[in-house]
């Protein structure tokens, strides 16, 4: 998987792409813990827009993801992703933990 940071103001986009799966776990978890730790960043957006392919263990991952930027009191969203990723978070209730756009 590709990961892309960028950062305006207090706003930080993580944009990914390719096979969002288990064997992307230690490159994502290395990418939104530097911003988590980072105390310019407010929000954070993960741009699921080059995402081909999530499964089960991806969803885990954003779960914990949420879980520890909400801890940090920052916020979180996901944004971009394609029909067959959006059918996936809605099977899931993403949208009821996560903002969505």
């Amino acid at each position: 998987m590709e990961i892309k940071k960028t950062k305006s103001n207090d706003h930080a986009i993580m944009s990914l792409g390719g096979r969002f799966d288990f064997n992307a776990h230690r490159e994502f978890k290395e990418a939104y813990s530097s911003l988590i730790t980072d105390a310019t960043v407010r929000s954070i957006e993960v741009n699921l827009s080059g995402v081909d392919y999530l499964d089960s263990s991806a969803l885990g991952m954003l779960l914990m993801m949420r879980e520890r930027v909400e801890s940090a009191g920052k916020q979180i969203s996901l944004s971009n992703a394609n029909e067959t990723v959006v059918k996936i978070l809605e099977i899931a209730n993403f949208k009821k933990l996560f903002k969505i756009t």
